[in-house]
């Protein structure tokens, strides 16, 4: 019963991502003027306070639409292994809880450093098209780390993460959110380099979402998966280096 809830909640998370990309206030999905639609809020609110709750509201939408369907096989494993419980739905719910946290966080580091970084004028000292080609070059040389390959592997087989670290017994509840949390860390080891690629795009692009999200649910959790690593890596390199051709 709860993986039909989670599909739903996946789903919802993309419905609520295209109306807000669709409305008049999408201009919270990019990285330019936040102050327009909320103009009057941002005389009476700090606009710090505006812009990180937006930037935050808007990346938990985008991890639960991109990073949810690669949870599938880890709630699937904790499934079985608390099947019988009466509180299985609530460690479940625990279970995702921990692990949107730790996409959070991640979301609320990378805003503060690119709030710091456009500060430093770094938009004006580096042209869109360098910084653009710099993040797919990051991007394509991360897919041959070694980091890359040892948090894809703990992703790839949740049964045997989640027997590691649930105990079961006193704190049931603390357990699932800490192996949520735990396992959010390897994922964002494995996929923070390509996630970054939505400031690039802008996280309001649903077609550039979608592929990534495909891509790295495939990475995940299909028996090939790992081999997607070596091409993906070479088309991101290989579109940094196309940028850098086209300019003048």
């Amino acid at each position: 019963m709860f993986l039909p809830l989670l599909l739903a909640l996946i789903a919802l998370a993309w419905a609520l991502l295209w109306a807000w990309a669709a409305g008049p206030y999408a201009v919270y999905l990019s990285h330019g003027d936040w102050r327009g639609p909320l103009a009057a809020l941002c005389r009476t609110a700090p606009p710090w306070l505006v812009s990180g709750g937006l930037s935050a509201l808007a990346w938990l939408l985008m991890s639960a639409a991109m990073m949810l369907p690669t949870t599938l096989p880890l709630v699937d494993a904790m499934a079985r292994l608390t099947a019988g419980r009466a509180d299985r739905g609530r460690l479940l719910a625990l279970l995702l809880g921990g692990y949107l946290l730790a996409w959070g966080l991640f979301g609320f580091v990378v805003h503060g450093l690119h709030g710091v970084l456009l500060g430093a004028g770094l938009e004006r000292l580096a042209p869109g098209w360098l910084l653009a080609a710099a993040t797919l070059a990051l991007a394509g040389a991360f897919q041959f780390s070694r980091l890359k390959q040892l948090c894809l592997e703990k992703c790839r087989t949740p049964l045997s993460f989640v027997m590691q670290h649930w105990r079961g017994g006193a704190h049931p509840g603390r357990q699932a959110f800490a192996l949520g949390a735990h396992h959010g860390v390897f994922c964002i080891g494995c996929c923070w380099a390509l996630m970054l690629l939505m400031f690039i795009v802008g996280m309001g692009q649903l077609g550039w979402m979608l592929a990534l999200a495909a891509v790295m649910a495939a990475e995940k959790n299909l028996p090939w998966g790992r081999r997607l690593s070596a091409p993906l890596g070479v088309a991101l390199l290989g579109g940094a280096l196309a940028l850098v051709l086209a300019r003048p």
